[in-house]
């Protein structure tokens, strides 16, 4: 459980899959810069930040050495930490080896499964969003091999400039990157819907963030209680933002 209660004059947002280092260095630095840019303009009214997964495109911590590149990134997250800024970040499936660096260099509170949240008089569960859900199996099982902590010891090794690599092109085989579009058909046929009624039976949540689906959703599951989506900062710039009164879903256009 994380508790927050809500200063005066302060939001907490919310945002996830950047997948920054992908499909170019060209486009990735372009989103990086405008990352930055909203970072910047949040800096005066966050209290927290909540980093929903899948940051970057791939991500592997080897004992004195992390991927090459996000400096301007790193750079600005310092600052927003120096700042007072609480950070948070949950791992997605594309950066779910991160280690200690986010800790101990920028400040961040991690986590590697969604988790309940209290805000003010509000209960949330949160988290990145993957392998949540009826179905799927193969990639659930996938999820437990690649979070292996065998996997991850063999895995480091490798040479970074062979792991990063490897990573990397494995990474990119990414169809949402790759231009194929996701849509929205119908409640009943989203994964994390369906995950968020089954867990309605049990215990009563105000709101259920995730990140993962690369949808800006907002979705009524009935008995005060919605599903809410962050989208992603690769075709949507989409985020969540609390400001005391409502969850609302945003656009950064700059």
């Amino acid at each position: 459980m994380i508790p927050i209660e809500l200063n005066s004059s302060k939001k907490i947002y919310f945002s996830s899959d950047n997948h920054l280092g992908s499909p170019s260095k060209v486009s990735s630095i372009e989103r990086e810069k405008k990352f930055i840019l909203w970072l910047d303009e949040i800096k005066s009214d966050a209290q927290a930040i909540f980093f929903l997964g899948d940051l970057f495109d791939f991500w592997f911590e080897y004992k004195k050495v992390i991927p090459k590149g996000f400096v301007r990134l790193f750079g600005k997250l310092a600052e927003l930490s120096d700042y007072g800024i609480e950070l948070f970040f949950f791992v997605g499936n594309h950066d779910c080896w991160v280690g200690n660096y986010f800790q101990n260099e920028l400040g961040f509170k991690v986590f590697k499964k969604p988790t309940d949240l209290k805000i003010d008089n509000y209960n949330l569960f949160i988290g990145h969003g993957d392998g949540l859900g009826p179905g799927d199996v193969k990639y659930k099982f996938l999820k437990i091999f690649f979070r292996s902590h065998i996997l991850k010891k063999i895995f480091s090794l490798i040479h970074p400039d062979i792991g990063v690599a490897i990573g990397s092109f494995l990474s990119k085989k990414n169809k949402i990157l790759s231009g194929q579009n996701i849509k929205f058909k119908s409640n009943e046929k989203e994964i994390l819907f369906n995950f968020c009624k089954n867990i309605l039976k049990t215990k009563h949540y105000h709101f259920f963030i995730f990140g993962h689906r690369h949808l800006p959703l907002e979705l009524d599951l009935g008995n005060n209680s919605k599903y809410l989506n962050t989208g992603d900062w690769i075709t949507h710039f989409s985020y969540i933002v609390y400001d005391g009164s409502s969850f609302s879903l945003k656009y950064f256009k700059k």
